[in-house]
C-alpha cells in the first residue's frame, strides 16, 4: 500500500529568551498508509504533542516537512482535523450547532438540506440524538468529547488527529469512547495519528505504535507492529496470545526513558558553562588512510580554530592499544572501529566495563577482503568458489586476519563466511593482526588471506601477493567504519572541549570529501609520522580507480573512503544496534535488553547535533530503515533479537539487560 502521510526528517528547534536553542523533535522520519491508525506514545515532553501539531499544519518544523497525498503541509486545512483533550467547544452553542459550524464552513457548497442530513448523521454516530440540542455546560466530559469526534469527522478530513482524547475521562467513559472510535474508524476507514500515556489505549487502537525517546531531541526509538485483526474487541485484544508480551515491550521501552532521564540529570550537574576546560589533547590514531580526519584537522589548524592549543596525534601499533590507550586515560580520545565504543561499554570478551561514548562517525566503507594469491591460482573467484577450496583441503583450515574483534572488518568478514555458508569460527581460522602487519604475514604464509582498511589491501594488490575477493561496497554499501571515541567520565568531564573536538573534526571530515583536496591530504598521509606507504598503493580508492588484482578493468567509486557526504557523521542508532546483534551473534558481547537504552548513552546524537548547528552545517540525522546487505537478508531495527534468532550461523547467545548502575560504577 502506498504512503499516504510522511513526516519527512522533521526537526523541531525553538529559541530560548537567553540566546540557546532547544531541540524538541530532531530527524522524525515516518510512513503512514491510507486508513492506518498510529499512535504516538512517550514520557512528558517528548514531543508527541508537538509532532502532531506539526502534522496538523498548526506549528511549522525547523527543518523537515510533512507531506499528506502528496502535498506538503504548510497551514491547518480542513483535510486535517484535531480532536484535543480539552474539547474546544463553543460553550454558547449547542452539540447540533456545534458540528454544523464546522460542516457549514467547509461544506458551504453542498445545498442546506445534504448540510443538514451530514450533521444529523454523525449525531447518530455518536450516539447524543437525545443530546443534540444541549449546550456543553449540560453535558458529562465523555458526551462533550464525542461531540468533538462528529465535528471532527462530520467535514470528511483525510486524517483524524487525536491529542490525548480521553485522557481526562474516567476509566468507564474512557472504555466506551474507545469502542466507539474503533468502530467508527472502521466503518469510514479514516486514517488516525493519536498521541496516549496509555499503553492499553495504544495497544487496543493502534495499527503501529511509534514510541518517542525523552526530550530534548527526541527520536524514534521504536516502533511495534500491532498484530490484532480487525475488526477488535476489548476481550479480544486482552485475550490475543501477544498481548502481553507487546506491552512489556511498551512498559519496557518507556521505563529504559525513565532511567535514562535520571542519568542524564545526574550527568548535567558537572557540566561546564563556559570555555574549554582542556586545551592540550592527546589522541589516538592507526595508520590507515580513513585516519585522514585527524591528520587533515591537525595539518590544517581545525584544532586550533576550535580553541584546542596544542594536539598531539599518537601513531598507536594496534586497536587493541587504542582500547587500552582511552580506557586507562592515557589518551584523551581516538580514532576507533565503530563496534569498540560499544564492546567497551558492555565489556566485550569478559573484561570489565568502560563506558565509551562517540559522537561522530568519522568515515564510512574504506574496507576490502583480500585473498592470496596461491587461492586465485586455485580458481577462487567468488565466496562459493572459497567455500568450495575449503571443502576440498578438511585437513587444512584457511587462517584469515581481522584487525579487532568490535571492528566492521571482524563482523563483516563473519557475515561475509556466514553468508556462504562457511562458519567462520569452525571452518576457518580468524586471527587478530594489526592492519599494518597484514600484509607481510600474507607474504610469510602465516595467513590466508584478511579484512582490513586501506592502503594495505592496495599494497598487496600492488606487490602481486594477493587478490580482492569482495570490498565493503559489496556487502553494505554506505557502512559506517571510523568513529571518535572518548571515555564517558572525561566527556562529562570536559564538555565543551569535547564538542570542540566534535567540530574540529566534523570540518575536518568535510574538507576530505572535498575531492579537490584529496591529493593535498595523500601528501599527509604518506607522511612517516602518519601513515607512511607510498603514495603507488594509496591513491587506488582515495583518488584512482580500485583495482582489485583479479583481472577485472579498475572501478571507479566517488565513495570508496568517504568523510562527509550523504550523511556520513551522525552517530546512527540503527547502525549501533546491528552491531550489537553481531556482536552478541558471535559471543563478542551479551545482547543488550535494554538496547535502546544502551544506544542512547553511547551513540551521542545530542552532541553531533549541537556541534553541527554551531558551525552552521546540516545536523540531519541519517534515515531510520530496515537494513538490507548483501545477501537478502533484512535488519528490522524495531525487532532485533528476533533477527538474531532467525541467523542460521551463530554461537550461543547471550541476551540480558544490563545495568545502567553497574556502568555508572565502572567509570572510576
Amino acid at each position: 500500500m502506498s504512503v499516504f502521510v510522511e513526516v519527512d526528517h522533521v526537526d523541531r528547534i525553538f529559541s530560548m529568551p537567553n540566546g540557546n536553542s532547544y531541540v524538541a523533535l530532531r530527524n522524525i522520519e515516518l510512513k503512514i498508509r491510507k486508513g492506518e491508525f498510529v499512535t504516538l506514545i512517550g514520557h512528558s515532553g517528548c514531543g508527541k504533542s508537538t509532532l502532531l501539531n506539526i502534522v496538523a499544519g498548526l506549528d511549522q518544523p525547523t527543518h523537515g516537512g510533512v507531506i499528506l497525498e502528496g502535498r506538503q503541509v504548510k497551514e491547518p486545512g480542513p483535510d486535517r482535523m484535531v480532536v484535543f483533550q480539552n474539547y474546544s467547544l463553543l460553550p454558547w452553542l449547542s452539540v447540533r450547532e456545534n458540528i454544523s459550524l464546522a460542516v457549514n464552513r467547509v461544506m458551504n457548497k453542498l445545498p442546506q438540506g445534504e448540510r443538514r442530513s451530514i450533521v444529523e448523521h454523525h449525531i447518530d454516530m455518536v450516539g447524543l440524538r437525545h443530546a443534540a440540542d444541549k449546550r456543553p455546560g449540560q453535558l458529562s466530559g465523555g458526551m462533550k468529547q464525542r461531540v468533538a469526534i462528529a465535528r471532527a469527522l462530520a467535514i470528511r478530513p483525510k486524517l483524524l488527529l487525536l491529542d490525548e482524547p480521553f485522557g481526562a475521562l474516567d476509566a468507564l467513559t474512557r472504555g466506551g469512547l474507545q469502542e466507539q472510535l474503533m468502530k467508527i474508524c472502521e466503518e469510514s476507514h479514516v486514517t488516525c495519528i493519536m498521541v496516549t500515556h496509555d499503553v492499553d489505549e495504544a495497544l487496543l487502537l493502534s495499527d503501529r505504535i511509534v514510541m518517542l525517546t525523552n526530550g530534548p531531541e527526541a527520536h524514534v526509538g521504536q516502533i511495534i507492529d500491532v498484530p490484532f485483526p480487525r475488526p477488535r474487541s476489548r476481550m479480544d485484544v486482552v485475550n490475543h496470545p501477544n498481548y502481553y508480551s507487546l506491552r512489556s515491550e511498551i512498559v519496557y521501552f518507556l521505563n529504559q526513558q525513565k532511567r535514562a532521564k535520571k542519568l542524564k540529570v545526574q550527568h548535567a550537574t558537572a557540566i561546564a558553562r563556559n570555555g574549554l576546560e582542556k586545551v592540550n589533547l592527546e589522541l589516538g590514531f592507526i595508520p590507515l588512510t580513513d585516519c585522514a580526519p585527524m591528520i587533515v584537522a591537525k595539518e590544517k589548524g581545525f584544532f586550533q580554530k576550535h580553541g584546542l592549543e596544542e594536539v598531539t596525534l599518537s601513531r598507536e601499533p594496534s586497536w587493541k592499544a587504542i582500547a587500552e590507550g582511552v580506557a586507562t586515560k592515557r589518551l584523551d580520545a581516538a580514532a576507533m572501529v565503530a563496534g569498540m565504543p560499544l564492546g567497551m561499554t558492555l565489556g566485550m570478551n569478559g573484561k570489565p566495563p568502560t563506558p565509551v561514548i562517540t559522537a561522530l562517525t568519522l568515515s564510512r566503507n574504506g574496507n576490502a577482503i583480500t585473498l592470496s594469491k596461491r587461492l586465485f591460482d586455485q580458481g577462487v573467484r567468488t565466496l562459493a568458489d572459497f567455500k568450495a577450496a575449503i571443502a576440498r583441503t578438511p585437513d587444512k583450515v584457511p587462517t584469515l586476519g581481522v584487525v579487532h574483534p568490535s571492528s566492521m572488518h571482524n563482523l563483516m568478514l563473519r557475515y561475509w563466511l556466514a553468508a556462504g555458508g562457511i562458519d567462520p569460527d569452525r571452518d576457518v581460522s580468524l586471527t587478530v593482526i594489526p592492519p599494518a602487519q597484514m600484509v607481510s604475514n600474507l607474504k610469510a604464509g602465516n595467513i590466508d588471506g584478511y579484512c582490513a582498511g586501506e592502503p594495505w589491501n592496495s599494497r598487496a594488490v600492488h606487490e602481486g601477493l594477493g587478490f580482492v575477493i569482495a570490498t565493503d561496497l559489496d556487502i553494505w554499501q554506505g557502512h559506517c567504519e571510523k568513529v571518535l571515541g572518548v571515555r564517558e567520565d572525561w566527556a562529562n568531564q570536559y564538555p565543551q572541549t569535547h564538542l570542540a573536538l566534535v567540530k574540529a573534526l566534523l570540518e575536518a571530515c568535510e574538507y576530505c570529501d572535498d575531492r579537490r583536496n584529496r591529493q593535498e591530504i595523500l601528501d599527509f598521509l604518506c607522511q612517516p609520522e602518519y601513515v607512511g606507504s607510498e603514495a603507488v598503493y594509496t591513491r587506488p580508492g582515495f583518488i584512482d580507480s580500485y583495482n582489485r588484482g583479479d583481472g577485472t578493468a579498475p572501478q571507479m567509486d566517488l565513495h570508496y573512503n568517504q568523510f562527509y557526504v550523504n550523511k556520513t557523521n551522525c552517530p546512527d542508532h540503527v547502525e549501533g544496534l546491528w552491531i550489537l546483534t553481531q556482536m552478541a551473534r558471535w559471543g563478542i558481547t551479551s545482547f543488550p535488553r535494554n538496547w535502546i537504552e544502551i544506544l542512547e548513552r553511547v551513540r551521542r546524537i545530542d552532541v553531533f547535533g549541537q556541534a553541527a548547528r554551531e558551525l552552521g552545517l546540516q545536523d540531519m540525522g541519517r534515515d531510520r530503515h530496515p537494513i538490507y546487505l548483501f545477501d537478502g537478508t533484512v535488519f528490522n531495527p524495531d525487532d532485533p533479537i528476533q533477527y538474531l534468532k532467525d541467523l542460521p550461523i551463530k554461537r550461543e547467545t547471550r541476551i540480558e539487560e544490563i545495568s545502567l548502575d553497574e556502568l555508572v560504577g565502572a567509570r572510576s
